[in-house]
């Protein structure tokens, strides 16, 4: 059996980290390993593309970016490493989030970024657990139970609010 691949969790500031511990707070509950960092594609750049460049061979099978404003950071891993990008634009600056979630998804023709939603690590890190259930059949019998757990939690509260609709 090979060794479970690690999620990179990578933010441009450290201002990014309460949207971007929600990641964690996922891959921690599926079990699956994660490292959080601090690189910045402007500030660090030396060491952001060292880490991109060598996240494959140190065990890593996805990476997450979150970036704010300019949101060049999935970018600058992207064209480092072959491993999947996932880009999470982060809210804030003078468009509210719309200037990263543009930069984020206007990738050149064959450097894709996934882009989720703004401030949407949580659904970054859902994504990662898919992408690694590929080649985990055990990750993949967690990612099942969770889907089935959901769907059961949406049919008790339908039936509860069609009661709860019958009796008015």
């Amino acid at each position: 059996m090979n060794e479970q691949k690690k999620v990179a969790i990578v933010m441009g500031s450290d201002s990014d980290w309460p949207v971007v511990k929600g990641a964690c707070g996922v891959l921690k509950d599926f079990g699956v390993p994660y490292e959080a960092r601090v690189l910045s594609a402007h500030r660090t750049p030396a060491a952001a593309a060292e880490f991109a460049k060598s996240a494959r061979a140190n065990g890593f099978g996805v990476i997450l970016c979150a970036a704010g404003m300019a949101a060049h950071l999935a970018g600058a891993f992207v064209a480092n490493t072959t491993l999947p990008v996932i880009g999470i634009p982060m809210k804030g600056g003078a468009m509210d989030g719309m200037d990263a979630l543009l930069a984020t998804v206007q990738m050149p023709s064959g450097f894709p970024v996934a882009t989720v939603a703004l401030n949407g690590a949580k659904n970054a890190a859902y994504l990662a657990v898919s992408i690694l259930a590929l080649s985990d059949e055990e990750l993949t019998a967690k990612l099942e139970k969770f889907r089935a757990d959901t769907a059961d939690a949406i049919a008790k509260k339908d039936a509860a609010i069609r009661a709860e609709a019958a009796a008015l």
